[in-house]
């Protein structure tokens, strides 16, 4: 009799054991997604402060561009306010494309393309550019282990009796897929 109760409460043990491992495996897990959301946040607030000043300096010589300003500031507007993962990505398709605009716009400006407050600008701009590449990168490998915890079996117990839920990839929209067309 107390060989049966000893190896019952060795079981039970080892089911306590592993309850707390995989709930904080998937807290863990969680945790870094958030953590790679909020670093994509940041560059794309680091996008976001940049692009008044780039608009200034090439309002200062292309005043007469205004559909484009106003493209790049609706854009602008359209990421401040996304708070999905869904929402962020439509609204970084439409900014990335509202930003290419206002750059070709520049390239009819000789003397804005050689204003070196433009130039550091575009280099910033493009060095922010890599970073949120590399955010997004991070962030869906991330929800990537994270969703993994969430279905994979044994975790995947205590990942629906604590209601962890799969996180959403940030994924490219349509039209960001395909490769642009050069003509010479």
């Amino acid at each position: 009799m107390n060989m049966l109760l000893i190896i019952i409460l060795v079981i039970i043990i080892v089911i306590a054991f592993l309850l707390v491992k995989y709930y904080n495996d998937l807290v863990n897990g969680r945790n870094h997604v958030e953590n790679a959301w909020s670093q994509i946040d940041v560059q794309l607030q680091r996008r976001n402060d940049l692009i008044p000043n780039i608009v200034e300096t090439v309002k200062g010589y292309a005043g007469h561009e205004k559909d484009t300003f106003n493209q790049v500031t609706q854009a602008r507007a359209n990421m401040a306010n996304a708070t999905t993962v869904q929402e962020v990505a439509e609204a970084d398709t439409m900014l990335t494309s509202a930003l290419k605009s206002l750059f070709a716009v520049s390239e009819a400006y000789p003397e804005l393309k050689a204003n070196q407050n433009f130039i550091e600008l575009q280099q910033e701009l493009s060095e922010t550019e890599d970073k949120i590449s590399y955010a997004r990168q991070f962030y869906n490998d991330s929800v990537l282990k994270y969703n993994n915890l969430c279905q994979q079996f044994p975790s995947s117990i205590v990942a629906s009796l604590f209601h962890f839920d799969k996180a959403e990839f940030f994924e490219a929209q349509e039209g960001t897929r395909a490769a642009p067309k050069v003509q010479f």
